[in-house]
């Protein structure tokens, strides 16, 4: 291979052969050192000491006939590439700036058919975040879209997950109550005769949708009596007519048709019952339910337009009787304990009564107390009183405290029912709750099962709770 002239000279041979290149040495950086000789402190980096340095050669001219093989140096910066200088004699040049990308295109917003078309869908609120962005921002500025949204989400209120068809308990005395506070009613139902007319239409409700399987159920009716517990099987439909029985007592008060029977002899509750399942002329059947709740009609539509003075008639229950205020709590509170005995039968939930309604059941049961207690004296089936007291002055006393919905606090006194009685002469106190009180009324459960709370004479606390359990009957 034949070598090109010289440049630089003879004398200048041997620096030739070590640099062929005529463009000189300042064309090839020089010598690199070891990765160990790196200084790497300052900016870029430097040439070990002992590299070779060929910056005092002088630049050599270039041939503006050649081709410039420097594209590869063109992106190169001064600033952080001191040596391109000094090593080639040229200024660095700075790498052309990039143009900024181009932004995407922004799509256009939807039209008005595409924005309407979704108005379904953002009523069940099943559009995405970008269609529900961009279907609210048109409303603001479409008013017969805005419109139908309206429209739609007030028809989306109506499809509401599938219930239950039962009603709620209280549901008939809330709307009842809405409506006579907008208009009240011209001839109101007296509020004595009011648990009685909620009590038979919640348990109206229940039977309604019975089928005759149900009125065959069979139910167990329980009382207490004679110190110990009662029971009577029956059916559903022998309950329904236990109680049209029943409600005659209180229907022939008021000079309305026994259902009985004109010739029916007055009796207790439980000849009554006896009577009307031997020889009625309803069948104990679901028939039995028309007759029943027409009375009960009737007698609440009689007391509310009979006036004030109708309350003081007295009701004949065969040893005993009540005024018809205190009849209505009596077989309201009987509707209920039954609609109960009927429910479990069944396998159904059943409510107890609103705190007002069961307050005044609970507050008859109280002012019976004394009077059973002396009737059970009589029969020698509780202590005797510890002292004669006159009629109206105050003797010993009870306090008896119900506790929850409906309860309060009621004195019970305890030698006479004449006697008043008074707080400071309380001699024990009770404490039970409301519902528990009123099924040991009911004679649900006797006064050994009850929870009671007891302060004070232990022979007291027993009579009274046996004379609430004798408040039961069939």
């Amino acid at each position: 291979m034949t070598m090109p002239p010289n440049p630089f000279g003879e004398e200048d041979g041997e620096e030739y052969e070590r640099h062929p290149n005529p463009r000189g040495p300042a064309r090839i950086p020089g010598p690199r050192g070891a990765a160990d000789d790196l200084d790497l402190a300052g900016p870029g980096y430097a040439l070990a000491a002992d590299a070779t340095d060929h910056t005092d050669a002088p630049p050599a001219a270039l041939d503006p006939d050649e081709p410039d093989d420097l594209e590869d140096l063109d992106a190169l910066d001064e600033s952080e590439y001191p040596e391109y200088t000094e090593i080639t004699g040229h200024p660095a040049v700075p790498a052309p700036a990039q143009p900024d990308p181009e932004p995407l295109p922004v799509a256009p917003p939807p039209s008005h058919a595409v924005l309407k078309s979704l108005l379904g869908a953002w009523a069940l609120a099943a559009c995405s975040a970008e269609e529900t962005q961009a279907v609210e921002d048109h409303l603001t500025e479409c008013a017969p879209c805005a419109e139908e949204a309206l429209r739609l989400r007030d028809a989306v209120g109506l499809l509401h997950p599938e219930e239950s068809l039962d009603l709620k308990p209280l549901l008939r005395s809330r709307v009842l109550e809405d409506c006579l506070g907008k208009r009240p009613a011209r001839i109101p139902v007296p509020v004595w005769a009011s648990p009685y007319d909620t009590e038979t239409a919640r348990l109206d409700a229940l039977l309604r949708d019975f089928g005759d399987s149900e009125w065959h159920t069979p139910v167990r009716l329980k009382w207490f009596e004679e110190e110990r517990r009662q029971t009577r099987r029956t059916t559903v439909a022998g309950v329904i007519g236990h109680l049209l029985a029943v409600d005659g007592l209180v229907a022939a008060a008021l000079g309305l048709d026994d259902p009985l029977g004109r010739e029916a002899p007055p009796g207790t509750p439980a000849e009554r019952t006896e009577r009307f399942w031997e020889d009625s002329p309803y069948p104990t059947t679901r028939r039995v339910r028309e007759p029943w709740r027409e009375q009960g009609h009737t007698l609440v539509r009689t007391v509310s337009f009979a006036g004030r003075g109708v309350a003081e008639l007295d009701v004949e229950y065969g040893p005993f009787a009540l005024p018809l205020g205190d009849a209505f709590l009596e077989r309201a509170f009987e509707c209920w304990v039954h609609a109960v005995d009927i429910a479990e039968a069944v396998d159904y939930p059943y409510e107890p009564p609103s705190a007002p309604h069961l307050n005044r059941m609970i507050d008859l049961a109280a002012r019976l107390l004394p009077a059973a207690l002396a009737g059970r004296r009589r029969a020698g089936l509780a202590a005797p009183p510890r002292g004669l007291v006159a009629a109206g002055a105050p003797g010993r006393t009870l306090h008896l405290e119900i506790e929850g919905a409906g309860g309060g606090g009621w004195d019970i006194a305890l030698d006479s029912p004449a006697a008043k009685p008074s707080p400071e002469h309380t001699v024990a106190r009770i404490a039970l709750d409301g519902a528990e009180f009123c099924q040991l009324a009911a004679g649900h459960i006797s006064p050994e099962e009850a929870a009671v709370g007891q302060n004070g004479d232990r022979e007291a606390i027993r009579d009274v709770l046996f004379a609430a359990a004798s408040l039961s009957r069939m």
